[in-house]
Order: structure tokens, then sequence, then C-alpha cells
């Protein structure tokens, strides 16, 4: 039995097209929906789909162990919204449910998955961002999430293997989302910065305002290609470093509003 789960929130724009991609072969999805306002849930249930509704968490990896937690599967696909499976991913997983059925022992606990990221009208190939693995295919409790970050990974009980395919991730179709992410993404690490205590003095200024921007630009423009990507791979490489300083500002408004 094969378990494909999701966390959803005001996903509307991309769930349809996610859950074509896996309704053809899934034995059951499951969506933890945390408050949407759009037709997410509606899509859902029309789909297919078991919803279960909560809270909009600041951290929706939250919501995605929820979702995890309720699956039945021996496997289990954690997927975002955003996020399609290929045909090749598709047949590996579907082998690996049929080698179970046969009462094989699979050798790996979990799987990496390759992703390609789409990023101002086409898909990334350097910068960091591609093969851009992610542990999302496991044997039923076998993973977890820490829960504690929005960029984690899964941790594993046991060996994790590579799977052949793609996840195809369409997380910024415009430069408006991408923005909205990054406003998101930064406030939630200006949170945690701000619960750490983080000094607001000429050294720290000048390290995420300066250095770390520097280096994050510097490591995914030259060091990892991102110039073979044009003008996308810029883009991506510079608002990846202004992460640093944005948060940082973000945290001398907290404290300025204590």
């Amino acid at each position: 039995m094969i378990s494909v789960v999701l966390a959803t929130h005001n996903e509307e724009a991309n769930l349809i097209r996610c859950l074509d991609a896996v309704k053809p072969w899934a034995d059951e999805i499951i969506i933890v929906d945390g408050e949407s306002q759009d037709a997410t849930v509606a899509l859902a249930k029309k789909a297919g789909a078991k919803v279960i509704s909560t809270t909009n968490k600041a951290n929706f990896h939250i919501n995605k162990q929820l979702a995890m937690d309720a699956a039945k599967g021996d496997l289990v696909l954690q997927l975002d919204a955003d996020e399609v499976v290929d045909l090749e991913l598709a047949t590996f997983i579907k082998s690996l449910q049929q080698r179970l059925d046969r009462s094989e022992k699979l050798e790996f606990s979990a799987w990496w998955l390759k992703r390609k990221n789409h990023f101002l009208g086409q898909f990334l190939s350097k910068g960091g961002q591609y093969p851009d693995p992610v542990i999302r295919l496991y044997q039923r409790g076998k993973a977890c999430l820490p829960q504690k970050d929005v960029h984690e990974q899964m941790v594993v009980e046991g060996e994790v293997g590579w799977a052949a395919g793609h996840l195809l991730h369409y997380s910024n179709p415009t430069f408006s989302e991408y923005l909205r992410k990054f406003n998101t993404y930064t406030s939630f690490k200006a949170q945690q910065l701000a619960e750490e205590k983080c000094s607001l003095n000429f050294f720290t200024a000048l390290s995420f305002l300066v250095f770390k921007p520097i280096i994050t630009f510097t490591s995914l423009y030259f060091r990892h290609r991102g110039y073979v990507d044009g003008l996308p791979g810029f883009v991506f490489a510079l608002f990846s470093g202004l992460h640093h300083a944005v948060a940082y500002l973000k945290v001398w408004e907290i404290y300025a509003q204590r």
C-alpha cells in the first residue's frame, strides 16, 4: 500500500496538478490542511483525498508530520502541493511496492529524491539547485521530521538510498510569489534568531548585512556556477544572500517592538 501525504494552506493553484500525478497509483492520499481560505479543501475532497483540518502553523513541518502520522501505507511519499512526481519516479515507487507485495525486504529505509526547481520561467540546473536532494519517500515508521526548521530534512532510522526520477518543483510561478515566500522564511528565521537572543552590535551587523550575503552569493553564483542559468541564476543567488540581511533587520524590528 502506497500513501501520499501533504500539508496545505491555500494551494488551489497547485493542488490538482500535484494530485493528478499520483492518483493513478496511490492507495491513499492524506492532506492536513491549515485553515485554507480558498478552494483547497474542496479540490482535495473531490480528488478523493482524506482531509484533516487543523490550524496553520508558522513551521508547516508540524502539519507535514501530522499527515505522515496518519499514513497507513507500507511506503509513504511526502509531497508539497507545488511538486509533481514525474513518470520515472512513479515507476520507481511502484516497483518498490511490488517488491514489498512479494514479501521482499528492501535495502533502504528511505530514499533521496532529486528535484528540478522552476524559477523565473525555467528549471535551474546549477547554483546549488540541482539535484537539490530531499528525503521524501520512506518505509512507514522509519522516518520523521524534527519540526524545528522550515528547510530541515527527515531523520531516518536506517540506510538511505537514491530514487530514480525527479520531483518537478514549481515553487515560484511568479517573482511576486517568490517574494511572498521570501518574506515568510525571513520572518521565521528572525524569530529563531530572536529566541536564540541574537545580539545586535557592530560585529553581528557586519556578519549578517555584509559577510553572509556576499559569501552566499559568491558560493551559489560562482562556486556552484549559478551563472550558467542566466538572469534567473543571478537573481536566485542574490536573494539567497539577502535572506541573511533581511532576517537580521527583522530581528532588530522584533527587539524594537518589545
